[in-house]
């Protein structure tokens, strides 16, 4: 007997700033990647990525597609139903003109979506990639806490037995909880992390402009990986060190020969440990909120992974750590290019995965 054919789902997150995607081959992931999609400057950038992504997977032709998003939340739409039924138009339209079956939109609780369903989902529809990650780890894991520092945005959800908990939903909802932190590790502004700062011992206040960015921060640290430092600088200039000092120089009034470059890096890890404090202490308020014991896991996930251990160790007790894409998703032994590589990629687009992962339970 022929083997069958394999399955090929490919899951996406489509989000403001980025598009992340995954390739599964029979349960397995095989491929991950995100491009930049500035989505706010227009919808002909989703329409862009969408036809490198098909050039990159030839098995697109025959995939099925498992949906999930937060880009309806930017400004070039009048509303997020107007967000949402265009992105779900525009997937339609480049990734399954003739099979819109091969669509399938995630909802967060209620069962898949079909294209011709979205204008009456769209509220079920919008910004739930969150609660695929989670939903995917709940799967897998007893009781935890998902921590994904993204490049804009924290997500800090617990589950336990199966199930995601709380009764957030929205993005109203969980900013309210905390279970949502807009704060991330590339393009939050850093007047946003506080209104005052330390330097050289002195609390200064912030000049309260787009002059720098966390990527500012954590290039200096040496802790962002290039790989995620996709979008230009505050000031549109180069992003070498000495340009990232000059930026962090603009926070407090100066000029960044007015200080060594050790200085403008413990500088960098001051707003390091601001970004840090805030980020613990939503997380202590979700723990509580919850009742997770002692024993529950911290999963981390996303390009703001490395500062998981500070977050978690300041919030509290200590808990096991572990990695989405290492512990979670699972990865084909002959993905390319390498099961490290392509885990790490899971570690990042960590909600492309999970849609990918629920689909293909669900068809089985």
């Amino acid at each position: 007997m022929p083997s069958p054919e394999p399955l090929h789902i490919v899951g996406w997150d489509i989000g403001g700033a980025h598009v992340k995607a995954c390739l599964m081959r029979n349960g397995r992931v095989v491929d991950v990647t995100q491009w930049a999609c500035p989505l706010w400057q227009g919808i002909e950038h989703l329409a862009h990525v969408l036809h490198i992504a098909r050039a990159r997977w030839p098995q697109f032709a025959s995939a099925t597609h498992a949906v999930t998003m937060t880009g309806e939340m930017t400004d070039l739409f009048e509303h997020r139903e107007e967000g949402v039924q265009r992105i779900a138009a525009t997937l339609a339209d480049t990734l399954a003109p003739s099979a819109p079956g091969a669509l399938h939109f995630f909802t967060g609780e209620g069962p898949w979506c079909p294209t011709a369903e979205v204008g009456a989902q769209w509220a079920h529809i919008a910004s739930a990639n969150w609660r695929a990650t989670a939903l995917h780890a709940a799967q897998c894991i007893a009781e935890g806490v998902l921590i994904d520092i993204g490049s804009t945005t924290t997500d800090l959800i617990a589950f336990r037995a199966g199930r995601v908990l709380g009764t957030s939903r929205s993005d109203a909802q969980r900013l309210a909880s905390g279970e949502l932190v807009y704060q991330g590790v590339v393009r939050t502004p850093l007047c946003a992390l506080g209104p005052r700062v330390a330097w050289r011992g002195v609390e200064m206040n912030v000049m309260n402009e787009f002059f720098a960015t966390t990527a500012d921060v954590y290039r200096l640290t040496g802790e962002l990986d290039p790989a995620h430092d996709l979008h230009t600088a505050a000031d549109n200039a180069p992003k070498d060190l000495p340009a990232t000092e000059k930026r962090l120089a603009r926070m407090i009034g100066l000029d960044a020969r007015e200080a060594s470059s050790d200085d403008w890096l413990a500088f960098a890890r001051t707003w390091r440990a601001r970004q840090v404090d805030e980020l613990a202490s939503q997380l202590r308020r979700v723990v509580a909120a919850h009742g997770l014991s002692d024993t529950a896991v911290a999963l981390s996930a996303g390009c703001g992974d490395f500062l998981i251990a500070d977050v978690v160790s300041q919030a509290g007790p200590t808990r096991e750590h572990l990695r989405y894409g290492f512990d979670v998703a699972r990865i084909a032994a002959d993905a390319l290019p390498g099961t490290y590589a392509v885990a790490r990629w899971a570690q990042v687009c960590a909600p492309a995965v999970a849609v990918a992962a629920l689909l293909d339970t669900g068809l089985r």
